[in-house]
């Protein structure tokens, strides 16, 4: 029974701070005004684009490769809401590039250990080249992503994996 909650107390923990770190990494500039608290509910000309799922590209322009540092990418472009669409965008494997691959693990031990067995692959090594490949952050809850290639070393490295957790869309950016 005391290793039950202890798990549970862990999740928890893990994911309120993961919280706490994509909230406060935010620029709250935008946020309340504290004058004039009314007109911000009632104002109904917000940004529309702020009410729309966002495509975001994993990485950003670095794209999704190995050597580049996708947990801090994650922590510095958060907080990511329910319905966006993270973008993976990678080279096709050729002659000058290793191959990459898109994996989403079940948990945070399968995540942490990168247990490719417990994992669901994504996409293929081909799938992030063009347009890249595209996963809809559908359900309020982590989401694990590494890159599996090279049995594992790529993610194991520590760099080509990150964690989300999707929010849910503050009621004033509702439309």
């Amino acid at each position: 029974m005391a290793a039950k909650v202890s798990k549970g107390v862990v999740i928890l923990v893990i994911i309120a701070s993961m919280f706490a770190v994509s909230m406060a990494s935010k620029d709250w500039s935008y946020g309340f005004n504290y004058t004039d608290w009314w007109s911000r509910f009632g104002n109904h000309h917000h940004n529309k684009t702020q009410q729309q799922p966002q495509k975001i590209v994993v990485g950003g322009s670095e794209h999704w490769h190995f050597g580049f540092n996708y947990t801090d990418w994650a922590i510095k472009n958060g907080p990511f809401y329910v319905n966006d669409t993270l973008v993976f965008k990678y080279d096709a494997p050729n002659a000058t590039t290793f191959p990459h691959s898109v994996y989403l693990f079940k948990n945070f031990g399968s995540f942490s250990n990168c247990d490719l067995k417990r994992a669901k692959m994504l996409a293929t090594p081909t799938q992030g080249a063009g347009e890249g490949f595209k996963f809809v952050l559908k359900k309020w809850q982590p989401h694990y992503f590494a890159c599996g290639e090279r049995n594992g070393f790529h993610c194991n490295n520590g760099t080509m994996k990150f964690a989300v957790m999707p929010m849910i869309r503050p009621f004033w950016q509702w439309p």
